[in-house]
């Protein structure tokens, strides 16, 4: 062995020996501390704290930003009612002007009809798999790593294993003001369970490094929108639409952003009969990122009570950041180099896929489920998030 591994075996050697686990449970400790401790409790020695700092630092605003953008900016469900009236001047009545029930999160561009307000809930719940495409849950995740240059593989590695489940119930509701001027809102409930592990592995020999588990739950951030149908003839509708996002959740368990966000709307619908087509382009700003997002919805009424629906979300997200591994010499050890977890530059897009099923179950009582999943690795992922809802109109 020659003098410089043998200084750099004796230097890691005495850190395993003088480390122990360290511990921390969610008294008196938010989700994004737990974050910033698993992060930070690093025992590769690398002689460049500052350099170590800044990694782990940008790290893990990732890995936050990630949560905030998945769990309190994420589109909620639309507040459209299921169900659109129009009044017939030859039967002066109002009838339905639309045979399907809406999608589930695409808004469409008419209005439920004056007087005919809904609202509904939602239940779902996720357990994030990935993160930029790397797994979470198998202990894969690379955080930083000592290699000789030499050598096909790093002999001194730190790896996380993060199981993180989120769970959330959304009241929403519209109230039509006329035919063409809709205004709605939207609460959602949330529960965040996070737990981790920080192991350092130098040769085979496994040390438990940190370890930490954190639960939050409360509102998130309520959304109060608004909707002005411009246009609506003969099953053609075109909206403009706003939504500002009020900072009512807890930004440090993560549970909402912070600060008021806010996004405008374009929106454009054809619904002549059995099947209708929506489409929707948005801007958003504050809250946790700056975003740019399109949507549409196919739907089709197999028969009078039962829609299908499916939709695909894009949204491109400036905080939603890559994470990748830079190297750099090690300052201390000839031919060492150090291989630290750093996040990328710019933005991300993040593209969701929605199929699901609308039943009126009897009178204007609509139950629905359906199933999303992601098609990108962009920012945190689940292999699927299956949700309910019901919803009742007036």
């Amino acid at each position: 062995m020659t003098f410089r591994r043998l200084s750099i075996t004796l230097l890691a050697l005495c850190a395993l020996a003088s480390a122990a686990p360290v511990r921390a449970q969610s008294q008196g400790q938010s989700a994004t501390d737990i974050v910033g401790f698993l992060m930070l409790n690093q025992a590769v020695p690398t002689a460049d704290f500052e350099r170590d700092r800044a990694a782990a630092d940008a790290a893990r605003q990732t890995i936050v930003d990630a949560l905030l953008v998945n769990l309190a900016s994420v589109p909620l469900s639309t507040s459209s009612g299921g169900f659109v009236y129009r009044f017939n001047e030859q039967l002066g009545t109002a009838e339905r002007a639309a045979d399907t029930f809406g999608p589930f999160f695409v808004e469409r561009a008419l209005t439920a009809g004056r007087g005919h307000a809904s609202f509904g809930l939602t239940a779902s719940t996720s357990s994030f798999d990935e993160l930029d495409g790397k797994k979470l849950r198998d202990g894969s995740l690379l955080t930083i790593a000592n290699k000789f240059r030499d050598e096909p593989a790093p002999f001194d590695t730190e790896t996380l294993t993060l199981r993180i489940r989120s769970s959330g119930m959304t009241l929403f509701g519209s109230v039509p003001v006329t035919n063409r001027l809709e205004i709605g809102a939207a609460l959602p409930l949330l529960r965040l369970e996070l737990d981790g592990t920080r192991l350092n592995v130098y040769r085979g020999a496994t040390l438990a490094q940190a370890t930490a588990a954190v639960t939050a739950s409360g509102i998130g951030d309520a959304a109060v929108r608004g909707k002005y149908t411009l246009v609506d003839v003969d099953g053609f509708g075109f909206a403009a639409a706003g939504e500002l996002r009020l900072p009512t959740g807890d930004s440090d368990n993560l549970l909402g952003a912070g600060k008021a966000g806010y996004r405008i709307s374009a929106l454009g619908s054809y619904e002549p009969s059995r099947f209708a087509l929506h489409a929707n382009l948005s801007a958003a700003g504050g809250g946790v990122s700056n975003e740019v997002s399109v949507a549409a919805a196919a739907l089709a009424a197999v028969n009078p009570r039962v829609t299908l629906s499916a939709e695909m979300l894009a949204r491109r997200v400036s905080e939603l950041r890559d994470l990748d591994f830079v190297a750099a010499p090690h300052p201390t050890i000839v031919g060492v180099d150090t291989y630290r977890l750093v996040a990328g530059d710019g933005g991300n897009t993040a593209v969701q896929v929605v199929t699901g099923v609308k039943w009126n179950v009897a009178g204007t009582v609509v139950l629905g489920g359906h199933v999303q999943w992601s098609t990108t690795h962009s920012g945190l992922t689940s292999k699927i998030t299956p949700t309910l809802a019901l919803e009742y109109a007036f």
